[in-house]
């Protein structure tokens, strides 16, 4: 097989980062969701033949960390080794997320990388000492506008995001000169209007930006738990400054100098709408003034909502994946969420509607596909792949929804970061399949047993057959585990290679499941859902 991109020493690689999440509590659908947006996206990548790096982490130091390890009797550290290793990377692994690192911030990897780059701040005179005194959300991790908290019924001052009193701080800090970037980070917005998506995002960050940067206080002097400025250590770095550098350091930076040019800066930054500022203002300043190149794409995905209000453990409203992945499967739930929400948009969660759309366009439309194409190779044929000998108008209609399809799931998903827009150009080619046995009935057809009736029935059951092999593909770094058992289904694996080497892009090229191949009809792809009352 020639090389793929993967391949290739040197190439940039496509870099695909998620936020490192804090781990004051076990993940929630909100934290799945992006993981897995990522996952998707740097999978399809992989399948284009590109040499992709996807990095996830966990964001360990600050305020809301070490008081969450105080409410347990536990140190900070002892905190972050239990939930990493008992939360975190299990749930990753139970769905499949195909990361290729794993930073913590805790790690000496990390840690001393981020003292060089703060101390090289430093030297450059980009940082100064001063005192600062306001509103700070120990939830963020972030002082506060007095423009940007809400009031409560009593006139107490809250956090916009989490609900919560913030606390007045005072204390004496070192700070960046983060003012001075304004100027330039809106010339860099303007020349790069694809920087932050979506529009309404950027629109926000620019509006933001016009108003005028404060400086950055990037230490903190009243706890300890963080990593120590170099050149002052009863100070400890602003976490924030501190997570963001992640991106960086888990690539190499100032370590090595190979992989971080292959690597750095990232293509694209998956992040909530809630931390787009310290993404799209704070860290491209960051590398702007420190001379390194800034990322392509800031990508800011809204919040999953139960009951109004956005999914977290501080809103009582955090679900564990695992709750629905027992229910529906975790191909499901990795399809669902891409599925029924535009990625950039709010979207509400709700056990009905994936159930709906599990039933309907999982269960009936694709997994009922598979089932029936099956059948009747086996019934018609004794499981052996008829070849295709009588196209005509209705195959060569199929042939061009399948090059469409995989044209607009291409650019919707590998480009676009439209998820939704890809799913669902894949499944419009599902429904034409299935409309395509529909007319033209080959449980009629195979009562002909003439030459040109078998020629027929043949040419009908390989198209269909040869439809799900590209479906396979295409919905390969979706539902991994389906497209696997679908594949080997249709006899793919020995005569095509492994379905990961399978190009996307190149699936819709017709004809490359082989006459002859072994199609079994094998478990149903999607489970009819038991009632979980019953449970």
């Amino acid at each position: 097989m020639a090389a793929t991109g993967s391949e290739k020493q040197g190439a940039k690689a496509f870099y695909v980062t998620t936020p490192i999440y804090y781990v004051n509590d076990a993940p929630h659908l909100g934290h799945a969701y992006t993981t897995v947006a990522g996952d998707v996206l740097t999978r399809w990548h992989r399948q284009r033949g590109e040499k992709v790096w996807y990095l996830t982490g966990t964001d360990e130091h600050g305020q809301k960390i070490m008081r969450t390890a105080e409410a347990n009797d536990v140190t900070p550290q002892a905190w972050c080794d239990k939930l990493v290793e008992e939360a975190w990377k299990p749930l990753w692994e139970h769905l499949n997320i195909a990361n290729d690192d794993f930073i913590r911030t805790t790690q000496k990897r990390h840690t001393d990388r981020v003292q060089e780059f703060v101390q090289d701040l430093y030297d450059k005179d980009e940082i100064y000492k001063g005192g600062y005194e306001g509103p700070y959300c120990v939830g963020c991790e972030e002082y506060k506008l007095p423009g940007d908290l809400i009031e409560a019924e009593d006139g107490t001052k809250l956090c916009p995001i989490h609900k919560k009193p913030v606390e007045i701080l005072k204390e004496e800090n070192y700070f960046f000169k983060l003012s001075e970037y304004g100027p330039k980070l809106l010339e860099f917005y303007e020349a790069n209007p694809g920087f932050i998506q979506p529009e309404s995002a950027r629109n926000e960050v620019v509006n933001f930006v016009k108003q005028g940067l404060q400086d950055l206080s990037i230490s903190r002097s009243t706890f300890d738990w963080g990593i120590p400025i170099p050149w002052d250590e009863k100070h400890v770095i602003y976490v924030w400054v501190d997570a963001l550098l992640n991106y960086a350091t888990a690539v190499g930076y100032n370590e090595n100098p190979a992989k971080f040019e292959e690597t750095f800066p990232a293509n694209v930054h998956l992040v909530g709408k809630d931390i787009l500022r310290f993404h799209a203002v704070i860290w491209p300043a960051m590398l702007m003034a420190q001379g390194l190149p800034v990322p392509g794409k800031v990508a800011a995905n809204g919040w999953l909502m139960v009951g109004g209000e956005k999914m977290s453990k501080s809103n009582l409203t955090g679900i564990k994946p695992q709750d629905l992945t027992s229910h529906f499967g975790v191909d499901a739930y990795r399809w669902y969420f891409l599925r029924a929400i535009a990625f950039g948009s709010d979207g509400s969660f709700s056990w009905e509607d994936f159930t709906a759309r599990y039933t309907s366009e999982l269960a009936n439309d694709y997994g009922n596909l598979a089932s029936r194409v099956a059948a009747m190779v086996g019934k018609y044929f004794g499981g052996e792949l008829p070849a295709s000998t009588a196209d005509g108008d209705a195959e060569k209609a199929v042939h061009e929804g399948l090059a469409k399809a995989v044209a607009t799931a291409d650019a919707k998903i590998g480009e676009e970061l439209d998820f939704q827009g890809g799913i669902l150009a894949i499944f419009d080619f599902v429904k034409q399949v299935n409309g395509y046995i529909t007319e033209q009935e080959p449980w009629k057809v195979a009562k002909d047993d003439s030459p040109e009736g078998k020629a027929r029935l043949a040419t009908i059951l390989y198209t269909a057959a040869e439809s799900l092999r590209a479906v396979a593909v295409l919905l390969n770094p979706i539902m991994p585990e389906t497209s696997q058992a679908l594949w080997e289904s249709l006899g793919a694996e020995a005569s095509l290679g492994a379905l990961a080497e399978q190009p996307v892009q190149s699936s819709g090229t017709w004809g490359q499941l082989p006459a002859g191949a072994t199609v079994t009809k094998g478990a149903v792809l999607f489970p009819r859902l038991e009632d979980p009352k019953k449970d």
